[in-house]
């Protein structure tokens, strides 16, 4: 696995390596060109609400809610009873006890079940950064 983006790179242009330094700029910015466009396409395709990267999560997420239980503080903090671990989420603050849901900004199983709970839509507790429409502007 890759590290970051220079060794990607090193390891896909390793024959243009041996080019001009003209030259391999030259494929340098073709491949670039190319990723851009393969990612715009992929976001031009995508009919769901968030990314599918994130859409996919939130559906993982939704099967550990079966085997959690809540216990309510008031109608924006609870204490969420899990098997594996417990966790204290406040919806207001958009906080967890295991710190995901600030971190990713995106809903894990803790803080989904206090958002089904209290009737609120899961998408509104999502960064707009995982927003389809977001990724389709950052895509162009």
């Amino acid at each position: 696995m890759m590290t970051n983006i220079s060794e990607c790179i090193n390891a896909i242009l390793v024959k243009e390596r041996e080019l001009p330094v003209t030259a391999l700029v030259e494929e340098m910015r073709s491949l670039v060109q190319r990723w851009h466009y393969e990612r715009w396409t992929e976001a031009e395709k995508c009919k769901t609400r968030l990314t599918p990267s994130a859409e996919i999560l939130l559906s993982e997420q939704y099967q550990l809610l079966m085997r959690m239980r809540l216990d309510p503080a008031n109608d924006t903090v609870y204490t969420v009873l899990d098997e594996d671990k417990n966790g204290v989420v406040d919806l207001q603050a958009r906080t967890c006890s295991c710190r995901r849901f600030q971190l990713e900004q995106l809903p894990r199983a803790h803080a989904m079940i206090t958002i089904r709970h209290s009737k609120r839509d899961v998408y509104n507790f999502c960064s707009e950064d995982y927003n389809s429409s977001t990724w389709k502007m950052k895509k162009c």
